[in-house]
């Protein structure tokens, strides 16, 4: 009986949609590139070596010939040394020659791919939000990285693809000029042999190719299970529940699979190889006999004979080459359409044909008017007719059970994502008319998922390599509450973050992380600071410390704070509550507190489970 799992397997899946690129179109922005991108030798030194592998083919199909003629007419001694000598140093020079471009050939073709490298790197770092979180362009992304993340990705092999075509293009009209002079039929059955040959090699052979998709499932679940069984996180499940046997069921079920779909393609494989074999006995048979007749007959002497006879199987060298050359251009050509549909992956936020915006006023207000906005694919709205207004100074905090929507809510103030319906406003105008990276520049933040860059606690606060301005990260530290840690650190200011790059690197307490991201939200000195659940991993006294110190440090500044924790954000001027994507409940703590609601009772709860003895961990 056939399991679910293989049925599905074996399910005819459609046809992927066609490349956007042609293969001519993708050769074309090869070249372009490299010769726009100041690399014009990775062009020319393409040309060359191409020309040097035809130039040492035809100097070796020569040479014993040559010889040979001359031993036949009987030359003096010291021209035969002469013809050894010129053929000798020829091979010498040209064999040193395409060594030194095959040696210096690939820096130039690794800067082109670098260079793509890193314009996939700023598409996903520049790229509109909302696509961070689209499958389809994820799934892009990550084919586009395996386009150019080695030498042998297809960014990089294309040039040695080309190489080898011109090379084959230029020894196959070579070879067919030499051969016509012999008989052109013999052009034509070698050409129709090593084509048919090739095609049918090529279809036979491309079963595991076809079928990658199912290969793939098979091997995607022996490494899964192979990982579950080393993952340190489960090793507690797999003793206490007893999972090792079924886990090794599963895997060994995995392998069966993946063994019986090998089995199936190496019968195939067999036939591809007997194909070769027939077609290869008949077109060097015929190509021989035909060379042998006319030697018996007097039409060719011994060295002609020794000059076609190695032609012929060379010309069915360059025969096939060609064939295979362009058939693995062609699955380069979709690499790299794949690598370009990346790249011109639609943005639905404008960016440098937006309005500049410069943040020169300090006096911003947002609003968001009659804002809806409901994620891809759900049901219902995240957010649903929201009217709010932040005020220039103002302190807002945003409060709410888990899911109510108070993340979305700050995305859509930072310009992270577009409302669904309605519009948010700066100073009464759209924000999608602006260009959105100038809108980012308004913003300091301090989210829950923050981020330690490898590099040093200056570079950490200032967010940039060079041209940072010391005094600057100093003030910003001593006002974070962070300046008499750092300074007590052997190297100050240049102690290295992140242990993963750097051996030396020192790591912070989970407060001291917390203010030093305070310290880069004041660096940037921002006309607005949004705090979104940054404390979330700290007990409660912490935590209220830690809001303590951006109250004070965002004097002057509009500011919005999320926290489930409701005693933190008291000292904001307003608070909001979100409940079933509404604004439920608005006004100060004590406003709240006296209206007796939702806020209320929810701050009822964590208070009386804080008098009890909780740890922190109060229902989220």
């Amino acid at each position: 009986m056939v399991s679910a799992d293989n049925t599905a397997l074996k399910t005819k899946k459609p046809k992927p949609p066609k490349p956007k690129y042609s293969m001519f179109q993708n050769v074309w922005f090869m070249v372009k590139l490299a010769w726009t991108s100041r690399e014009k030798k990775v062009i020319l030194l393409s040309l060359l070596s191409a020309g040097l592998t035809v130039a040492l083919n035809l100097i070796n199909l020569y040479v014993s010939p040559s010889i040979l003629g001359a031993m036949e007419r009987k030359a003096p001694i010291p021209e035969l040394l002469w013809m050894i000598a010129l053929f000798t140093a020829g091979i010498m020079l040209v064999s040193a020659a395409s060594a030194y471009v095959t040696t210096n050939i690939q820096f130039g073709r690794i800067t082109v791919r670098l260079g793509l490298l890193g314009r996939v790197s700023e598409k996903s770092t520049t790229t509109s939000y909302p696509n961070i979180d689209k499958k389809d362009f994820n799934e892009l992304r990550e084919k586009a990285l395996d386009v150019v993340k080695n030498n042998k990705a297809a960014s990089q092999a294309i040039w040695d693809t080309l190489t080898n075509l011109t090379a084959a293009v230029l020894g196959f009209l070579l070879y067919v000029r030499l051969l016509t002079a012999v008989q052109p039929v013999l052009v034509i059955v070698v050409l129709v042999t090593s084509a048919t040959g090739y095609f049918l090699s090529n279809y036979l052979n491309g079963y595991g190719y076809r079928h990658r998709d199912e290969e793939a499932e098979y091997v995607k679940r022996m490494q899964y299970f192979a990982r579950q069984s080393s993952d340190w996180g489960a090793a507690k499940d797999i003793r206490i529940f007893g999972l090792r046997p079924w886990l090794e069921e599963l895997y060994n079920k995995a392998i069966d699979s993946y063994i019986a779909f090998h089995r199936k393609a190496e019968g195939i494989y067999i036939w591809a190889r007997v194909a070769d074999v027939v077609l290869t006995f008949l077109r060097s048979g015929v190509a021989y006999a035909y060379i042998i007749a006319r030697v018996l007959s007097g039409g060719l002497g011994a060295a002609e004979f020794l000059l076609y006879f190695t032609a012929a199987g060379g010309f069915t060298q360059w025969v096939t080459g060609i064939l295979s050359e362009c058939s693995t251009l062609y699955k380069q050509s979709l690499d790299l359409s794949t690598l370009r549909e990346c790249f011109d992956y639609p943005e639905p936020f404008q960016f440098e044909e937006g309005e500049p915006l410069k943040a020169e006023n300090r006096d911003y207000e947002i609003q968001l008017e009659n804002v809806s906005f409901r994620y891809p694919g759900a049901e219902r709205d995240a957010l649903h007719n929201i009217n709010l207004t932040l005020h220039p100074g103002e302190k807002l905090a945003v409060v709410g059970l888990n899911g109510a929507g108070k993340t979305t809510m700050v995305k859509l103030i930072c310009g992270f994502l577009d409302p669904t319906e309605g519009r948010v406003l700066l100073n009464g105008r759209d924000i999608r008319t602006f260009n959105r990276r100038d809108y980012y520049q308004l913003f300091s933040a301090v989210f829950q998922d923050f981020s330690l860059m490898a590099g040093s606690i200056a570079v950490n606060v200032a967010q940039k390599e060079s041209n940072i301005d010391m005094e600057r990260v100093r003030n910003a530290v001593g006002k974070a509450g962070l300046r008499q840690k750092i300074e007590s650190l052997p190297a100050g200011y240049e102690t290295k973050l992140n242990r993963e790059v750097f051996e030396d690197a020192v790591m912070l307490s989970g407060g001291e992380t917390q203010r030093l991201m305070l310290a880069r939200a004041l660096y940037r000195d921002a006309p607005f600071i949004v705090l979104d659940e940054p404390t979330a991993a700290l007990d409660p006294i912490s935590e209220s410390e830690m809001y303590q110190k951006y109250n004070e440090m965002t004097s002057g500044k509009s500011s919005v704070y999320i926290s489930h924790r409701l005693a933190s954000t008291r000292f904001c001027n307003r608070i909001i509550m979100i409940g079933g994507g509404d604004i439920c409940e608005e006004g100060t703590h004590d406003e709240l507190l006296k209206l007796g609601g939702k806020y209320a009772e929810l701050y009822r709860v964590q208070s009386k489970y804080y008098e009890e003895g909780g740890n922190g961990n109060e229902g989220q």
